[in-house]
Parts: C-alpha cells; structure tokens; sequence
C-alpha cells in the first residue's frame, strides 16, 4: 500500500506557499493582476473562476514555469525564481491535459519520470510498485498508454506526480470530462494524500469537488481575487441559505412577488432563481402549480461562484 510518512519539511505555523502583489502581463493583458494568497502546510487549497481568470497562469508561476512581473512568491521557503529547479524537486504536477509518452507502459512511464529527478531505478522501483496499487492500476502495469481509458490515463498522470515524493502537489482540474466513478476514487485518493501531510493546490470547475476537497479557495476573476475563505464561509458570506429554481413559464407578475418575497431573486433563459433565508413561505405561496418545476436545495459554491463572477458566457 502506498503509504509516504508524513510530511515534516516546513513547521506547521509556516506557509508552504506565499504570494504578495502578484503580477503577470502578456504585453498589455494583465492575466494576473497583484494577487496576495497564503497556503498553509497540508490543506487543499483551491483556485476557482471562469475560463480566463488567471488560475493556470498562476499555478504555472508555482512551478517556476512562467515568470512573474511584479511581486514575490515563495514555495517550501525558498523564493522564485532564484530557486525554481529545487523548488520544482520538492512539487509535483498534474497539467490539465495528460502528456503521457504513448511509447511506454503504464510502469515504464513512471520509472522514465523518475529520471527526470535524478532517481535511478532500484531506488525507486517499491515506490512504482505502491503508486500502481495507490492508482488501481497494477493489472493495467504492462500496457500500453494508448490502450488505456481516459480515467486510467488520469490515475496514472497523478500517480506520475507522486513519483518523487512530493511536499505539495499541484492539479490543474485534476477530474475535468471523468465519469462519477472514477472522480469519486481520485478524491478519495487526494484525500489520502491531504491526510498524510501533503499539501494539494488546485483548480476546478467542479464546485462539489471544491467544496470536498478543500479546507481554503480563493474564486478570481480578470486576474484578481475576489474573496477568500473556506467553502462554509463564502457560502455564507455571499448567498442565502436556501434556493429555490423554477422552471417554466414564470409570468413578470409572479416574479415581481417572488422578488418582494426573498433576498435576491433572478432569470436566466426560462429558470428563475431564488435566494432566501425563508424558504417555507415561499414554497406555501407556490402551492403545487403544476405549471411550473420547483426544486429547493440548499445554497451552494456554484451559487457563490455565479454571484461573484456573474452568468455570462467565457471563451
């Protein structure tokens, strides 16, 4: 069983990763504009927000991959970019896209990673062995990566980041276009690692993935952060306890009372959406209307995300 001690490169009280006043331009287009964010040793931390919101940008800067303009950032205690390769020794990396050599074997792909860190083979075969086990991959050790599903090929990817036994492990939405199955297993697997002291930093588009997985996030948007915390937090910072949508033909009449009636009420194409710390007088008032799909849930990340960052399409 894959099993890393627990990690003991940084004190507790010290952040494993500091940003202050973070800048990254693309000649007139700042795609990360003077950003401060702290992660603090073993916890998940998430960057949400729309496509173009800098949160690649910024996770590429993490690895020493890209330069920054303005600022500083520090990860493990040492400063970028002076100390971007060592930095990089200690970090693993799970890209957005899975850049696997299609010429090897799911085994075979790891023992080459580990060559980019120096490690010979003998002294890291146990570890290939574990992460095999760790991804649910071992019967799939001797084929080829061309063979292999689009989940298994993101099992190995992450395994891959883990060759090197690393004190943070970066994830650029680590579980985008896998089925429920396969996503299930990976949080339970960055759960795993999250609990044996490794530090996890990713993004997502997936707010139930956020909210599982990360003790702090930050949601951005055109470069900046618009609001920290724990999911509880802005959950409750920024929304209503409770939603109610509806779904048909709401008349103008009906939502202007049901705009009286909550704190925030609001369209979008045919559904309405309506916020509320009192919900039972709402949905009295609604009856059974079988002209209309009402659905009541409990306020969400998404709803915080949306809030902040509006429903405007992003290309």
């Amino acid at each position: 069983m894959f099993d890393p001690p627990m990690k003991k490169s940084v004190t507790e009280s010290a952040p494993v990763i500091s940003a202050r006043g973070l800048v990254k331009q693309f000649g007139q287009f700042r795609a990360v504009d003077g950003i401060d964010f702290t992660i603090p040793s073993g916890q998940c931390f998430g960057f949400l927000g729309p496509n173009g919101a800098g949160k690649t940008t910024t996770l590429k800067m993490l690895m020493g991959l890209a330069d920054f303009d303005e600022g500083s950032l520090s990860v493990l205690g040492q400063a970028l970019p002076d100390h971007a390769r060592a930095i990089r020794a200690r970090v693993g990396l799970v890209p957005q896209a899975d850049n696997l050599d299609p010429d090897f074997t799911v085994r075979q792909n790891l023992f080459m990673y580990a060559r980019f860190f120096g490690l010979k083979r003998a002294a890291v075969a146990d570890r290939v062995e574990a992460l095999l086990a760790f991804s649910e991959l071992t019967a799939k050790a001797d084929a080829k990566v061309e063979t292999l599903s689009g989940g298994m090929k993101r099992r190995l990817t992450i395994a891959r980041a883990l060759i090197n036994d690393p004190d943070v492990v970066i994830l650029d939405e680590p579980t985008t276009g896998l089925d429920p199955q396969v996503r299930h297993l990976i949080w339970a697997r960055l759960s795993e690692l999250r609990a044996r002291g490794v530090t996890l930093v990713l993004t997502t588009h997936y707010m139930e993935e956020a909210e599982r997985l990360c003790d702090q996030l930050v949601v951005m948007d055109h470069g900046r952060i618009l609001d920290q915390g724990s999911p509880k937090e802005l959950i409750a910072r920024h929304v209503e306890s409770d939603v109610i949508e509806l779904r048909g033909a709401v008349s103008e009449g009906l939502f202007t009372t049901l705009r009286s009636m909550s704190a925030h009420a609001e369209r979008q194409g045919t559904a309405v959406y309506v916020y509320t710390h009192a919900p039972a007088p709402i949905l009295e008032f609604l009856g059974d209307d079988s002209e209309l799909t009402v659905i009541h849930r409990r306020a969400g990340l998404e709803d915080v995300f949306l809030r902040l960052t509006g429903r405007g399409l992003r290309e």
